[in-house]
């Protein structure tokens, strides 16, 4: 019980680490959550810090996620664990975007979680067949999304119902389709005022 608990908190601080909160300290002395549209993430990045740091911020947001899965995950996957590896590092994946979303260290007002899910997801398919296969599929659709309508958080959020569905159809362990449900109401929660501008027309292009 105590190292099943300790592997979720480390995951949980793992994804709370603020990548682009620390960019905008470090390159620009200013609080990114008081620039452009606020959020604490790539797209954000990309509007107060530019491209190469942008890139920079979406890398390290991926990769807190594959980590936290693969390396964090191997680290507990011989130990005196309550549960089935697998379920293991579904959950410390899990734990990593909460972090990512409600970080510890900036009051728990974080980023919308696409990257560090992206990770999570990525880390995941090294351990789940058929899961590769529905990453490709929802990076074309986030791509066609975008390309279509220039609106990062419409093609983000396509993708997170398409995640779900493409779990249902590739068949997926129930615990993955679990987590894509659950991974589908943080995006769209976490997109809401999002989804108003969309509605009103009045959501920024990229």
């Amino acid at each position: 019980m105590v190292l099943t608990v300790a592997a979720l908190l480390a995951s949980y601080l793992i994804g709370s680490i603020p990548t682009a909160y620390l960019f905008g300290k470090a390159l620009k002395g200013i609080d990114i959550r008081k620039v452009g549209s606020g959020n604490v993430g790539a797209t954000n990045a990309l509007r107060a810090l530019g491209k190469g740091p942008a890139i920079m911020v979406l890398l390290l947001d991926i990769l807190k996620g594959f980590a936290v899965v693969v390396f964090l995950g191997n680290f507990f996957w011989d130990k005196p664990i309550l549960l089935q590896t697998l379920n293991l590092r579904i959950l410390m994946g899990l734990s990593c975007i909460c972090g990512h979303n409600w970080p510890i260290f900036l009051r728990f007002k974080g980023g919308k979680g696409i990257a560090a899910t992206f990770g999570v997801l990525a880390g995941l398919s090294l351990k789940i067949a058929g899961l590769n296969s529905v990453i490709g599929l929802l990076i074309l659709i986030w791509f066609i999304v975008f390309f279509a309508f220039r609106i990062v958080s419409l093609a983000s959020i396509c993708s997170a119902i398409a995640l779900v569905v493409f779990s249902l159809l590739f068949k997926l362990p129930w615990m993955v389709i679990y987590l894509s449900l659950l991974l589908c109401v943080f995006v769209i929660i976490r997109h809401k005022a999002n989804l108003v501008r969309i509605y009103q027309g009045q959501e920024p292009r990229l």
